[in-house]
């Protein structure tokens, strides 16, 4: 199975609760467990998730919300490679762009995402939840 790697909007579906979104990233995140798919969010994911998390939910709770998510996924790093490429990349939104050339330097080429138009441009495979969900299980 290839790798995945998870936008930060995935991650905070489920963070925050949110409400339209939280059932379905929960059933991805099931998925991908009970499927044992390698999963990974990038270096930046986390210190996104941490701030944003940390203003409604305290320190403690956005701590300890990010320590039972490394239980099951893993953290791709990103260095000044990733960095310099996502500057030069098509994919306008930076953050989008930081993901995608980390995935690539991470041998990861799939991205679940629910903004599938921000990695038009992304030479990677670009699924929604739903979309990884019918086809993987």
């Amino acid at each position: 199975m290839n790798k995945i790697l998870l936008d930060t909007n995935i991650i905070l579906d489920i963070a925050l609760e949110r409400r339209e979104f939280f059932e379905k990233s929960k059933e991805l995140m099931l998925t991908l467990n009970k499927l044992n798919i390698p999963s990974y969010v990038t270096a930046t994911t986390v210190t996104d998730i941490y701030y944003i998390l940390k203003k409604s939910k305290g320190h403690q709770l956005t701590i300890s919300f990010l320590k039972n998510l490394f239980d099951f996924i893993d953290i791709a790093g990103v260095n000044k490679e990733v960095v310099v490429r996502a500057l030069n990349s098509e994919i306008t939104d930076f953050e989008d762009a930081v993901q995608t050339e980390c995935a690539s330097q991470n041998d990861i080429n799939i991205i679940i995402t629910r903004n599938v138009a921000d990695f038009k441009k992304s030479k990677l495979v670009i699924v929604t939840p739903s979309e990884f969900i019918s086809q993987y299980s």
